[in-house]
């Protein structure tokens, strides 16, 4: 699985940072930013909850 954030759309909620700190983390600027692209199998119910989660719609699955 692959993840990416929207950066015109992230408001900088870090409900995804909170959900799944090994996959997200915030800029300098606050925003939400995927670590790395691909997502460890592990890790993808998180992300899928992070997804779900965000108030901006603003993370997608590639």
């Amino acid at each position: 699985m692959k993840v990416w954030v929207d950066d015109q759309r992230c408001r900088g909620h870090g409900m995804c940072l909170t959900l799944c700190p090994e996959v997200f983390s915030l800029t300098d600027d606050g925003y939400a930013v995927a670590v790395d692209s691909e997502v460890p199998a592990d890790l993808e119910s998180a992300t899928h909850e992070a997804i779900q989660c965000c108030p901006e719609q603003a993370i997608s699955e590639k």
